[in-house]
Order: structure tokens, then C-alpha cells, then sequence
């Protein structure tokens, strides 16, 4: 992909599409007479007269005839300038990406201040457009053999703005990250559980941390037995693969110290073991590793931008199959760090899992911890399939994180965890914890039993069930998985290393 700054001269626009944002009072753009006398005052009517809308979302594409380099303008309704968002930009930037994917430009402008307010700047703007259009762009085929469609497209990029900027290309290249990390999530969130076993994720794992240069450990079935780790490998009891455990370290600081740690569950297929699902609750939990793609996504942003703060990623990944050999309701297991837990429902595997990946990150010297998983249906009863549901022990690293939330757009809400929940988590009659206390506060539950193993360790749990995967097309991708928490985390990073 090329990326370059033009100064707005029409005339010599090269690229094939021009993108130009219409608001209400468009003709207040900077430079809006130039582009009229480039291309033709009839647009000026054509928007009096509707046919080229300011409508928030809407766009139109008008084929430019007679002229050298630009074949064709999108003209991108942005609504109010004044009330425009910078979420609301990327969102449009997402459509414009998913414009590419039937016209398939090999170069495209983007007029930068046609899309400006007063708090929007051409540099948040281009860092938008790369972030929203590469995402938008984005498809998954898959295994079809008739299909030669890539899994997202980007052609050559030309930024125009008022005055060259090497900012601006900056915040493109940056956007750009983003939104490659993203879509390699949602590639792995697709991948059949018979594709994407434990192995392969660890081997994905390693190649990440060979291109980034992380210390990088892959832990096999035996290395897990020898660190005790009795809950993950109780939910890996009934499968023929093998757990893994990820981890992938990356120091920004000479000391080892002031250590974020990022946790993902890695069930690459869940059947619910002997609590088995339904015929069609099944179907899809191929993306029950969600939180694992959302940390590798975080640690691809990480690895590309080198921010000045310590991470380590945990990942504990195994499938939860039916077997003679498999866990059941009763029994009592014992985790890494020595709880004793009474399994009541072997469908809340996820929450042992991350037991013993919490214990393993504190145990490397985590100072914070994230978790995030596909672990509850409860949080989609709570909050619905677009809000993605929280926990947390300590108020000010939730602040940090929402501030994060806020920037990328990530809808996030916190759910209270209350004394009276953990004393229901720690009721059993044989054992320190019991891992389903009950349907209801089912997402709380299980974030909260989470908690048992991370103590006092500045702690949040985000539970992704209902945002990791989406059964429609969106603004900023098609159905499938979304890449959620990809971007917030990576920015929660950025944030933490700026506050040093």
C-alpha cells in the first residue's frame, strides 16, 4: 500500500476514486470552489436537489467521464459537520471500505478536509480512514473453492489535504495497524475448531512472536501437568489435542517490572461437555477462543508500535470435548494456585481455564491483569449482542480502560460484583469454589469466580459472548467475527505507557 499527502489540487489528482465528505453546508469546505472547477459545478445541484445527500451515511457514486486519473467520486454523507464523531467517521470510512470491495480501485484519494470539524483533525482523520476502511474491507470466504476474493483489500492511498504532513501519513500507517490486527483476529475467530486446534494456535502464537521479536513459551500437555494446573487440564480430559498454554512476553523496560498481563480464553470448540449444549447452541463456538484472537490482535498492535510499557499474554487453550475420559458434574478439581473447585456445570469451562492463566500471569510478575473471553450467554441476557460487559476490583485502572473503550468505540458496562456474589461462588459442601453457583448474574458469576484467582492484583474482566461474533454485516465489517477488544486493548497499552 502506498500512502501519500497531496496538497489539494484537483487537477492533478491521479487516483481512480475520490472520496469527498458531504455535509450540510458543504459549500463552506475549504477549497470547495477548486473541486467544482475540476469536476463541475452540477454537484452543487445535485446536492440542492438531493441527489448527492448530506445524510449521515449514505453514499453515492458518480462516474467522472473526460478525465484523466479519477474515474469515479464517492461523495460520503457526514450528516452535521458540528456533531460529527470521530466514531461516527470511522463508521463512514467503513462503508467507503466496503464500496472498494465491488469497484476494487488500484488507487484511491481521500479529500481530508471535506470531512474536518473543529475537534476532528486531518491527522484523527486519516488515522480514521485507514482504521475504518481497512475493516470495512474486510470478508471471509473461507474454504469455498470457487472463491478468489482476498480477505481484505487495500488499494494505494493518496491523503489530499491544505498543506503536506508527515503526521498525517503517521496517523495513517497507524490506523492501518489497527485495522490489520483486527482482521487477523476475526480470520482466526472464523477458522473451524478442526483447523484451528490448541496446536495451531500455539504455532499461530509462535509466529507472531518470531516476527516480533517476543519471548515467546508454548507450553505442551506435559509442562502443564508440571505446573499443576489442574483446571485446564480437566477441561482437556475428554479431547485427543492436546492443551496449550501461550505465552508471549514483551519488554519495553530494562527491569521486568510494572507488568500488564492479558488473558484470553482459547476454547477452540466447546460442546459444553457432559453439560452438553443444544443442537443449536453449538453450532458456532468454533469462535469460543474470541478473547485469545482479541489478545493476539493487542499484541500484533503492540509489536508493530513498541510502546514503552511492559506486556505479558497469556493464553490457555484447549477444546472441551465428550469422552469416557472427560470431566463431569461432581467432580472436584484442584487449580495451579491450590483452590479446590467443585464442578457443578462442565459448560463453564471457560472460568477454569482463565483460573489458571490468571495465576500463571501473576506468578510472571503481573502488576494488572485484563481477562477477556466468550464466556457467558448471561452477559447477552444483561446487555444484548452489541456491549461487550465488565468487572473490575480497582477504580482507576477501570477509568484508564474505559477512557480506551471510549476512543476506539467500543461499547463497554460495568456490571457490579458484590460480597453476597462471592459468597455464593464459595459455597460448596466438598471444595474452596463451585464453578456455576446459578442462571442468574450468570456473566457476573463467572467473571467473579475469575476473580477468586486474581485477589488483589488490579483486575478487569471483559466478557465478549456477545460482541465477539456478530450474525449480520455492520458498518465497519461483514457477519463473523468482529476483532472486538483488539483495538481497546492495544490503545489501553498505549495510554498506561504514556502515563509513565
Amino acid at each position: 500500500m502506498i500512502i501519500s499527502t497531496n496538497t489539494v489540487l484537483f487537477d492533478e489528482v491521479q487516483s481512480e476514486t475520490l472520496v469527498v465528505g458531504v455535509s450540510k453546508n458543504v459549500e463552506n469546505i475549504s477549497n470547495w470552489n477548486d473541486f467544482l472547477a475540476s469536476f463541475g459545478t452540477h454537484f452543487t445541484d445535485w446536492i440542492k436537489s438531493g441527489d448527492i445527500s448530506s445524510e449521515l451515511k449514505k453514499v453515492v457514486k458518480v462516474p467522472v467521464a473526460n478525465k484523466d486519473g479519477v474515474k469515479r467520486i464517492l461523495f460520503v454523507g457526514i450528516g452535521d459537520r458540528k456533531q460529527l464523531t470521530q466514531d461516527k467517521l470511522r463508521q463512514i470510512f467503513g462503508l467507503v471500505g466496503k464500496e472498494l470491495l465491488s469497484s476494487k480501485p488500484e488507487s484511491l484519494a481521500i479529500w481530508v478536509p471535506s470531512f474536518a470539524n473543529e475537534s476532528i483533525l486531518d491527522a484523527d482523520i486519516a488515522y480514521l480512514a485507514a482504521e475504518g476502511i481497512g475493516m470495512g474491507s474486510f470478508t471471509f470466504e473461507g474454504y469455498k473453492t470457487t472463491s478468489n476474493v482476498p480477505d481484505y483489500y487495500l488499494p494505494a492511498i493518496e491523503l489530499l489535504t491544505e498543506e503536506e504532513s508527515d503526521e498525517v501519513v503517521s496517523y495513517f500507517e497507524i490506523g492501518s495497524i489497527y485495522a490489520d490486527a483486527v482482521n487477523e483476529a476475526r480470520i482466526l475467530v472464523n477458522t473451524p475448531g478442526n483447523v484451528l486446534t490448541s496446536t495451531q494456535l500455539g504455532e499461530y502464537a509462535r509466529e507472531l512472536g518470531n516476527t516480533y521479536d517476543f519471548d515467546t513459551e508454548i507450553l505442551g500437555k506435559k509442562e502443564i501437568e508440571e505446573l499443576g494446573m489442574g483446571a485446564l487440564l480437566a477441561v482437556n480430559q475428554g479431547s485427543v489435542e492436546e492443551p496449550r498454554l501461550i505465552v508471549l512476553k514483551y519488554q519495553a523496560t530494562e527491569e521486568w517490572e510494572d507488568v500488564v498481563a492479558l488473558v484470553g480464553k482459547g476454547i477452540t470448540f466447546d460442546t459444553g461437555g457432559y453439560s452438553i449444549k443444544t443442537k443449536t447452541g453449538i453450532v458456532g463456538m468454533k469462535g469460543d477462543m474470541g478473547g485469545a484472537a482479541a489478545v493476539l490482535g493487542a499484541m500484533q498492535i503492540i509489536g508493530e508500535l513498541r510502546p514503552n510499557k511492559n506486556v505479558i499474554a497469556v493464553i490457555a487453550s484447549t477444546d472441551n470435548m465428550i469422552s469416557g475420559n472427560a470431566f463431569k458434574p461432581d467432580d472436584v478439581i484442584t487449580s495451579m494456585s491450590g483452590k479446590t473447585i467443585e464442578i457443578l456445570n462442565t459448560d463453564a469451562e471457560g472460568r477454569l481455564v482463565l483460573a489458571d492463566a490468571v495465576t500463571y500471569a501473576k506468578q510472571q510478575g503481573a502488576n494488572y491483569i485484563v481477562d477477556v473471553a466468550t464466556l457467558t450467554g448471561g452477559v447477552i441476557t444483561a446487555l444484548g449482542y452489541d456491549k461487550t460487559g465488565a468487572l473490575t476490583n480497582n477504580e482507576a485502572f477501570f477509568e484508564t480502560f474505559m477512557e480506551s473503550s471510549i476512543e476506539t468505540g467500543e461499547f463497554t458496562w460495568r456490571l457490579p460484583l458484590t460480597e453476597n456474589d462471592k459468597k455464593r461462588i464459595r459455597k460448596s459442601d466438598v471444595a474452596d469454589l463451585n464453578n456455576s453457583p446459578g442462571g442468574d448474574g450468570h456473566m457476573i458469576f463467572g467473571g467473579g469466580f475469575v476473580g477468586e484467582f486474581v485477589e488483589d492484583t488490579p483486575w478487569i474482566h471483559l466478557d465478549i459472548a456477545g460482541t465477539s461474533d456478530t450474525k449480520s454485516a455492520h458498518d465497519l465489517g461483514p457477519k463473523g467475527g468482529t476483532g472486538v477488544m483488539v483495538r481497546t486493548l492495544a490503545t489501553l497499552i498505549e495510554r498506561m505507557a504514556e502515563e509513565e
